[in-house]
């Protein structure tokens, strides 16, 4: 079985690829590789690897750049037309596509608790917006024949990529502010679950491996909880002094928009442990 997967040297794609490799014929592409924009020369290059399975691993995640209107343009060329074209090539060679989208397709003003699979989206930025489009142009591609899993999930941490371009994650954000600020200043809102990268590449691979049906899943640790309750968490792992200030997500200085709460229910496959017990590995690691 050969296996593609795209943005193969950010934090979910190292991951994966690390996962994968040695089981399967893996080709990893990240972007020094090939211009995922370049249309074209993509198609010529899947063509010639022939994968069984697409992962795609590659997206604009800048959330508050995204509102400006020339980044909401990119944003949608990598989150919504790219993952389109996948679509498209993977009912052409008759793979399975495998594209992860966010919480950020939800609202989070509804009067629930969480978002299951069924839920019908309802992004409130242009990030989430771009996003939800991307969901779309894979679903208008169901009725041509195409297989796909199609998996939401939140907050990803976990080790750095192997790409230059790789972003640290929040809690290894807040370990290196906290080396030089006497007080962080945390946003004690936007409930949602964390995700652990190598837990999230594991439940992926085992979407194939045990057949499940084709389809939306949602893959995250359990518990949900905020920012700040997260850092006080970590500080508590870490033996960690320094003061926290709660704060209102208002308080801060951000272009765009975050859900209130975006928590996403697990109702399909086995769920995932705990964030506290997969942050604890993290951390040994």
């Amino acid at each position: 079985m050969i296996i593609l997967i795209l943005g193969g040297q950010g934090n979910l794609g190292t991951q994966l690829t690390k996962s994968l490799t040695g089981n399967y014929e893996v080709v990893s592409l990240d972007r020094e590789d090939l211009d995922f924009l370049d249309f074209k020369v993509l198609i010529s290059k899947v063509r010639e690897i022939a994968p069984n399975i697409i992962i795609n691993a590659a997206a604009y995640n800048a959330v508050d750049q995204c509102e400006n209107k020339e980044e909401y343009e990119l944003a949608m060329k990598l989150n919504a037309y790219f993952p389109g074209l996948l679509a498209d090539i993977a009912v052409e060679q008759k793979a399975v596509l495998i594209h992860y989208s966010t919480d950020y397709v939800f609202s989070g003003t509804e009067d629930k608790t969480f978002f299951t699979e069924e839920d019908t989206p309802n992004p409130v930025n242009k990030y989430g917006e771009s996003k939800f489009q991307g969901e779309q142009e894979i679903l208008r591609r169901v009725e041509s024949g195409l297989k796909y899993y199609l998996i939401r999930t939140s907050k990803l941490f976990g080790p750095r990529g192997s790409s230059p371009q790789a972003k640290p994650s929040f809690f290894d954000i807040m370990l290196d502010l906290v080396q030089n600020k006497k007080e962080l200043t945390v946003v004690n809102e936007e409930l949602s679950c964390f995700t652990y990268t190598p837990d999230l590449s594991l439940a992926t691979r085992q979407l194939w491996e045990l057949e499940k049906p084709y389809g939306v899943y949602h893959l995250v640790n359990q518990g949900p909880v905020t920012w700040y309750d997260a850092v006080k968490e970590l500080f508590r792992l870490k033996k960690i002094t320094a003061p926290i200030r709660a704060v209102r997500s208002e308080n801060l200085l951000r272009a765009a928009r975050r859900p209130k709460f975006s928590i996403l229910k697990n109702t399909k496959v086995k769920k995932m442990r705990s964030w506290e017990e997969a942050l604890q590995e993290y951390l040994r690691k």
